[in-house]
């Protein structure tokens, strides 16, 4: 059992994304004053009056368009499938449009309870335009502003009553402790290594950057415990970030990195390591968090290429020490399978957490290999994990280098691999 489904749907610029913040209680989707903001289904866990459901965002149906149009349209028809109730959401402002009319008949098609929400209407004088809405065939309408929340709270109550009698209370509170980010320029493919990943077109793909416009969590069973996996919007350089949605997204994808126990930064082959590259990992490295590197399409880099390729990683990204440098092809799937076992192997070494005995025998060897000049450790504890961080006591200050030295010594000693290191000295 999973939690039951509550989809948002309608025609684009509607006020989907605001409806879902509203009932969320926080800014979770993008909202900007044109159409198409919103391209993938985006799913959170809610709750009203204590009834958890997961809510889920789509784009918008759009009857014509482009290649890109058509995919967003095919995603919001699959999130209705899997439905329990579609929350149909039309426009009191702009009334009844084709494409409004269009998407009500599929939805009429479908064996879900449906509930008609007219947004925009931000007071009583505006009610009476709502019941133009009835020759949609959707049963009574619901006027709500989302905007301003006028409404919502009787809407939910109708959400509540249309639900599954049935929710599995262990999935409802159940918090998968691994988060992966996958992060990494526009148009480097994320999010086609993300669907290879899940084994779900749960992304739009389209080969326009800036696809993606939000961070999408989803939660993936694996033979050795669940993930969550965090596809997030490109990243660019500020100067090039447009204003308005981009924006935002950005903000998304910083903060996926804020909450992620492990980052794939996923890179070009065909372009190498960029000088952006090289900031997101050092974003990487300032969220504390330990890092896959991803070079994905390394199928269409010529062979007598790719020792330059490698040669501009560990220029540009040699701050992130020893991290894994997996060479794949997410577009078919070679070398996937390698992500898994360094994402669990990497996390094992975040989580990893050193008895004081073992770790001060550790110090007295690497000691004994190598003192200290001018000072001596006196004994190291282990403070915190994520990332695992020593605190040794020392009789006098130690150099850089040293300490460098210890680091060294104790990833070798500990299998810490590559993930982050905190090594604080107290003298006294």
């Amino acid at each position: 059992m999973s939690l039951p489904r509550v989809v948002i749907a309608g025609r684009p610029n509607v006020g989907k994304s605001s409806l879902m913040n509203r009932i969320v209680g926080r800014r979770i989707a993008v909202v900007e004053e044109h159409p198409g903001v919103t391209r993938d289904r985006k799913a959170v866990e809610s709750e009203w009056c204590g009834t958890p459901f997961e809510l889920v965002d789509t784009g918008g149906w759009m009857a014509k368009g482009s290649e890109l149009d058509e995919k967003v349209s095919a995603q919001a028809e699959r999130a209705l499938l899997e439905s329990d109730v579609i929350l149909f959401t039309v426009d009191a402002a702009v009334g009844i449009t084709d494409e409004d009319l269009d998407a009500a008949k599929i939805v009429n098609r479908m064996d879900t309870p449906v509930i008609l929400v007219v947004n925009k209407v931000d007071d009583a004088v505006h009610e009476g335009a709502i019941w133009e809405f009835l020759k949609l065939g959707l049963g009574d309408p619901f006027p709500v502003s989302a905007l301003h929340g006028r409404g919502t709270g009787d809407l939910l109550d109708a959400v509540i009553a249309a639900l599954p009698d049935h929710v599995d209370e262990d999935l409802a509170s159940f918090d998968p402790t691994t988060g992966v980010a996958i992060v990494g320029r526009p148009n480097v493919g994320k999010s086609t290594l993300f669907n290879q990943m899940i084994g779900d077109e749960r992304s739009v793909i389209h080969d326009m950057p800036g696809t993606t416009r939000d961070a999408i969590d989803t939660v993936v069973e694996t033979d050795d415990g669940p993930l969550r996996f965090i596809d997030t919007a490109g990243m660019r350089r500020r100067a090039r970030t447009e204003r308005g949605a981009e924006q935002h997204s950005v903000i998304r994808a910083l903060d996926a990195l804020d909450r992620a126990d492990i980052a794939l930064l996923v890179i070009d082959a065909t372009i190498g390591a960029s000088h952006q590259d090289q900031r997101l990992a050092e974003r990487i490295s300032a969220a504390g968090c330990p890092a896959v590197v991803v070079l994905n399409k390394w199928d269409l880099v010529p062979a007598d290429k790719r020792p330059d390729v490698m040669a501009t990683v560990g220029e540009k990204l040699a701050f992130l020490g020893t991290a894994p440098v997996l060479r794949i092809s997410a577009i078919n799937g070679r070398g996937v399978h390698k992500i898994l076992p360094a994402i669990f192997e990497a996390t094992d070494a975040y989580h990893q957490r050193v008895p004081t005995g073992s770790l001060n025998r550790a110090i007295r060897d690497l000691q004994v290999a190598h003192p200290a000049p001018g000072s001596r450790i006196r004994y190291a504890v282990q403070g915190a994990i994520d990332p695992p961080t020593f605190t040794l006591f020392a009789s006098a200050r130690l150099p850089q280098t040293y300490l460098r030295y210890v680091e060294r010594a104790l990833r070798e000693r500990f299998d810490f691999g590559a993930t982050p290191m905190k090594i604080r000295v107290r003298v006294g």
